[in-house]
């Protein structure tokens, strides 16, 4: 699966890493409903570094469909709000 980071790049993420994912995504989906906006920062760039640790960078010039877009690590709690489904901003099982 291939996961763009708004203004960085794209990585190929396996599919079965997501749930590696799933907390930092609850969590960050519950900071959001409670207007925590430090917690929500602090999640949001948890869950995007461990999207980068757990997955291999695409080139640059590399312009692949992105299966899940993600935040920048800048973006507000009303952009995030835009970029959510249901299940939060990673899809659950």
């Amino acid at each position: 699966m291939i996961v763009r980071i708004m203004g960085e790049g794209q990585v190929r993420l396996a599919e079965s890493r997501l749930a590696e994912l799933d907390a930092l995504d609850e969590e960050l989906l519950a900071e959001m409903e409670n207007g925590d906006g430090p917690g929500f920062r602090a999640t949001l760039k948890a869950l995007l570094a461990k999207v980068r640790e757990l997955g291999e960078p695409l080139p640059d010039d590399a312009l692949e469909p992105s299966d899940l877009i993600l935040p920048s690590p800048e973006a507000t709690l009303e952009e995030v709000r835009e970029l959510l489904s249901d299940d939060g901003l990673i899809p659950g099982p």
